[in-house]
């Protein structure tokens, strides 16, 4: 690997390891992005597509993209605010997947009860600029002549408290149950996260574009195809507008008669989180032979 190699292609920043690794290992895949990574590399050429993916911490992703190092990138949402990008980089697709929240944390057996509270006491995160902001405007709202203590800590922060650094917390919460196994409870939620996929806002090789355009395309297919399931069932014409009330598709049903008068076959894309509650409603007007089957890609 040298730079010639990588002269002319697209250069696509992928996290390197940490919660969004895998989930972007396996876009890529039904994405149709064929690579082999050599273990002690983190830069590999893409064999079906003129691209190289570069795998860096998830954290330095935003400045490499916004700075037209790299072309495009995945990244959490709140990694970009917290590295101040926002201005340089454009966030073209939310991904769906690494979602939390940025959260204001205290132990349960504090007299904490609110984040105002906590102004003008000991903050412990690793997030020093959001959550210097959050606490900054706390303090200039609440008057009181004290400034919030924002202490960095890189990793453990759910134990600053238990071992006397702060008062509280600010830190990343995805289920809950590490917070819960320290003692800890949410108060305030600074922002909610997720992954997204994200361009330089100047372009830096406008030559790119195209492939950019491509990528972002297969990418929005597979996170569409993890989002919705295809719902099939055969029901009395007479009943289809009750049911098409309640599975009205992204555009509209596919309707398709059957052999036996009077019934139709229905196809429709239907959100996955709610497939269960729409399958007893069709269930209720008449639906027969209520049949769903996963996407493994698609356009929509």
């Amino acid at each position: 690997m040298n730079a010639d190699a990588l002269d002319g292609r697209l250069l696509f920043a992928i996290p390197k390891k940490g919660r969004l690794h895998e989930k972007c290992l396996s876009i890529l895949s039904g994405a149709d992005i064929q690579f082999r990574k050599h273990n002690r590399l983190d830069v590999c050429l893409v064999q079906n597509h003129n691209i190289a993916l570069v795998f860096l911490p998830a954290s330095d992703i935003p400045s490499f993209v916004g700075k037209g190092n790299v072309d495009l990138g995945i990244t959490g949402h709140d990694v970009i605010l917290e590295s101040q990008m926002q201005q340089h980089v454009t966030e073209v697709l939310r991904l769906g997947f690494g979602k939390c929240a940025l959260q204001v944390q205290v132990p349960e057996s504090s007299n904490i009860k609110t984040a105002q509270d906590l102004v003008g006491k000991r903050v412990v995160t690793s997030f020093e600029v959001l959550a210097g902001e959050y606490f900054g405007k706390l303090d200039a709202e609440t008057n009181l002549g004290q400034k919030t203590q924002i202490e960095y800590v890189g990793g453990s922060v759910e134990a600053a408290c238990a071992l006397g650094l702060a008062d509280g917390i600010v830190d990343l919460v995805e289920s809950g149950d590490t917070m819960r196994a320290a003692g800890l409870h949410a108060i305030a939620t600074l922002l909610e996260t997720e992954a997204v996929l994200i361009k330089s806002t100047a372009q830096k090789h406008p030559v790119h574009a195209p492939l950019i355009e491509l990528v972002t395309a297969r990418i929005a297919g597979v996170v569409a195809a993890a989002k919705y399931v295809v719902c099939q069932y055969n029901i009395r014409r007479e009943q289809l507008p009750e049911a098409a009330l309640i599975t009205p598709g992204r555009r509209a049903p596919t309707i398709s008669p059957l052999e036996e008068s009077g019934w139709v076959g229905v196809s429709v894309m239907v959100e996955k989180k709610k497939l269960a509650g729409v399958m007893d409603q069709l269930v209720k007007v008449g639906a027969e032979d209520i049949l769903t089957f996963n996407l493994d890609n698609c356009r929509v």
